[in-house]
């Protein structure tokens, strides 16, 4: 009975003294009794959470950068796929672009030369048949083309068409070390014959005529053959770049420029009618066409 009754009096005093130190504490704020009491708690207990903060948010930190690997990795992929396809997509439209600009410049071609085409597109370039300089276009004999017709973009002529399918036929390009075309010096009577060299860049003119004045920058175009086929009268040629030989002699040549870029052909156009007479004009074209 008195252990029971003496701790109950030792509690009674310890409730006491507790209420009478919060009292003294809140009444005193920070120069309270209890402040160095407090100073001290505080003191340990900042310590070890100083301590468990420099353990634990280094920890922390490299697990979230374990965790956000993969999704930095997904980001990147998805920023490589997108910038892939923007890409292609500003491919797609520079070529939508040009093909629309070797279509004007073909029909401008063909408008001033009054020629009755059939519109293609290549499709295939490479030999064929035996000779070197060739390419395949999306239109045939379904299309009105014939074996024997000639081949133009909207810079000036390509070639002829040597093969005919029902929806393909084949062309026979100008610079091909075979073939040969009648020419003539733009505004002049001055003719020859223009040869291709196997070289996409240059073709040679032989002058019909020794004493011919040729000028470097003279525009040939083509002379024309009996009914316009294989070639349609009228049809820019290439531009005088060098003469070989001096005025007189027997073998006299031009060289000469193409003006089809061979390198590029895309939008090109087969003469199904020429004009029953001589072009009005048989200007230089104003742009380069495919």
């Amino acid at each position: 009975m008195r252990d029971t009754r003496r701790s109950r009096i030792v509690l009674a005093v310890l409730v006491l003294v507790s209420i009478t130190l919060i009292v003294f504490d809140l009444r005193g704020g920070d120069s309270g009794p209890t402040r160095p009491l407090r100073v001290a708690g505080e003191s340990l207990l900042g310590s070890a959470e100083r301590a468990m903060a420099t353990v634990v948010v280094p920890v922390r930190g490299l697990l979230e950068s374990l965790g956000g690997l993969g999704d930095k990795d997904a980001r990147i992929a998805q920023l490589e796929a997108d910038n892939a396809r923007l890409q292609a997509e500003l491919d797609t439209v520079a070529n939508d672009r040009a093909r629309v600009a070797d279509l004007e410049a073909l029909l401008g071609l063909v408008s001033t030369n009054d020629y009755e085409t059939v519109p293609a597109q290549v499709i295939a370039v490479g030999p064929a048949q035996g000779f070197a300089w060739t390419v395949t276009i999306d239109a045939g004999s379904r299309d009105g083309i014939e074996r024997d017709m000639s081949v133009i973009s909207g810079a000036g002529l390509v070639g002829r068409t040597i093969d005919v399918g029902p929806t393909t036929s084949t062309v026979l390009l100008i610079v091909d070390a075979t073939s040969s075309v009648g020419g003539r010096l733009s505004g002049t009577s001055q003719i020859g014959i223009v040869s291709g060299t196997g070289r996409q860049d240059s073709l040679t003119m032989q002058l019909l005529d020794p004493l011919a004045v040729v000028d470097v920058g003279d525009v040939v175009v083509s002379f024309g053959s009996e009914g316009g086929r294989p070639y349609a009268p009228g049809i820019p040629i290439g531009v005088v770049t060098e003469m070989r030989g001096t005025e007189g002699q027997l073998t006299r040549s031009a060289i000469l420029e193409p003006y089809s870029d061979i390198s590029r052909l895309d939008i090109v156009g087969v003469v199904l009618r020429a004009p029953e007479s001589p072009p009005r004009s048989t200007l230089e074209p104003t742009a380069e066409g495919g």
